[in-house]
């Protein structure tokens, strides 16, 4: 009897030191969420027509152009590129697009921001971007807003429009 209660108490020893253990390799949360927009945005249609998923960074008092630096590539988030997938052929405000799943980067401007999908996946935000896999680049009028978005966020309009708005700034991607 001696030997099975030091059995059992060494068992619960060893369980008690391995999840101390495993615990401390965790890191802690990322301050960019990962969020999904999609078309349509009702969970319960299994048909969907885009999906896109991205990190929502947060101004958290910074500029948008501290964060985005107008004239510069930007992974359209944080962390891993944005992916977009079309499960149908679609027209990306304006430009022909196959069904399949790209990145999107933008390069912020005053007035207009070119958003771009590349054919290149599984990157880390634009560093290893190359221009050549592009499949489409469109320009977009900026349009300013009165409310002030301190997460940027992604939202898809019931006429497939892809909208992303940060700080007072919006840009509307038309999709047919």
């Amino acid at each position: 009897m001696k030997k099975i209660i030091l059995l059992v108490a060494v068992f619960a020893l060893t369980i008690g030191f391995s999840n101390q253990v495993i615990a401390q390799n965790f890191k802690g949360l990322d301050k960019s969420p990962m969020d999904i927009a999609s078309f349509p945005s009702n969970y319960r249609v299994s048909k969907k027509v885009i999906k896109i998923i991205y990190s929502r960074p947060q101004l958290k008092g910074r500029s948008l152009e501290k964060l985005a630096p107008l004239g510069k590539k930007w992974r359209t988030g944080a962390n891993e590129a944005t992916e977009v997938t079309f499960y149908k052929d679609v027209i990306f405000g304006g430009t022909a697009v196959k069904a399949g799943t790209y990145t999107m980067y933008a390069v912020p401007g005053k007035a207009t921001w070119t958003v771009a999908l590349s054919s290149q996946l599984n990157v880390w935000g634009v560093y290893f971007h190359k221009d050549e896999n592009d499949v489409a680049k469109v320009t977009i009028p900026v349009k300013q807003t009165e409310k002030n978005l301190d997460v940027f966020s992604i939202a898809i309009d019931e006429d497939m429009t892809i909208n992303m708005g940060w700080g007072t700034t919006l840009i509307s991607i038309p999709v047919q």
